[in-house]
């Protein structure tokens, strides 16, 4: 491996920043991960041991290196049971970072449920709602005309935005990876009226006017009839049930996955392309 530097009589290779680095970063999501908590302190005492153990070690600490390495031999199995609600949660963020999700079946059809039947609960009581979810480029233009959320998507959460009394119900809200990024936001209108000879109140057309305008999916839960309608691409459907949003919204979002998954794997076919014909 070519040599970048030495240190006295250490040569440092690329890989061997590669190593320090990716340490490095491992040991500052450990610490962003226990930082104040009691495992915090519980860490801290383990590298004393085992920077003791090292003393020990090299000043010739027969006694102390014995009793030390009896500690360190065990850390392992320590590390575990002491760590184990941490270690579950970097677990949990890794599954959520987004390179896992290219590689991993993601959370769309959760989103789909969730969404489904909070707009058939909504609609049972003739609560007026008007979800955007986006699919490829966020639309923070829109997002900053309301109210910041940022809070992953739930059912109650929607139902609390959406009740008549609360004081974010009017407008849209925004929904991206699975994550409310914003509450009563302002929708460009689309210019029809009327559609299939049937006209179109204000929330409907702001759902069909974003959907012209951005690759989003509006669900429009009328107050007026109760009804439940999808805007995609310019496009409205009406009357829709709860297992048809369900399955649209599924399928939607799938085949958004599968095109940012084949955009990526062809980016990568086109840039070898070109390095070997360069």
């Amino acid at each position: 491996m070519f040599e970048l530097f030495k240190i006295g009589f250490l040569s440092v290779t690329f890989l061997d920043l590669l190593d320090i680095f990716l340490v490095t970063f491992i040991f500052y999501k450990l610490y962003s991960v226990i930082s104040g908590t009691i495992a915090a302190q519980i860490f801290y005492g383990l590298l004393i041991v085992l920077f003791l153990s090292f003393v020990a070690q090299a000043a010739n600490f027969k006694a102390v290196g014995w009793l030390l390495k009896l500690i360190s031999e065990v850390w392992v199995i320590a590390f575990i049971i002491l760590f184990q609600p941490e270690i579950r949660r970097m677990l949990v963020l890794l599954g959520r970072s987004p390179i896992m999700k290219l590689f991993l079946k993601g959370d769309e059809s959760d989103t789909a449920d969730i969404i489904a039947d909070t707009a058939f609960e909504l609609a049972q009581h003739q609560h007026g709602a008007l979800m955007v979810i986006v699919k490829s480029v966020g639309i923070r233009g829109i997002a900053e005309t309301g109210e910041a959320i940022n809070s992953k998507v739930t059912k109650n959460l929607l139902r609390s935005i959406f009740f008549p009394r609360s004081p974010l119900h009017d407008g849209a809200v925004i929904i991206r990876n699975d994550n409310i990024e914003a509450a009563r936001c302002t929708l460009p209108l689309s210019t029809e009226n009327t559609k299939d000879g049937i006209p179109l109140g204000m929330r409907h057309r702001a759902g069909l006017g974003i959907s012209e305008q951005a690759d989003v999916i509006s669900v429009i839960v009328s107050e007026e009839s109760g009804s439940i309608s999808v805007a995609e691409k310019g496009k409205l459907i009406r009357g829709l049930s709860k297992e048809s949003l369900r399955n649209y919204l599924k399928n939607s979002l799938s085949i958004s996955k599968e095109k940012g998954i084949k955009g990526i794997i062809n980016h990568i076919r086109k840039n070898r392309h070109q390095l070997r014909v360069d």
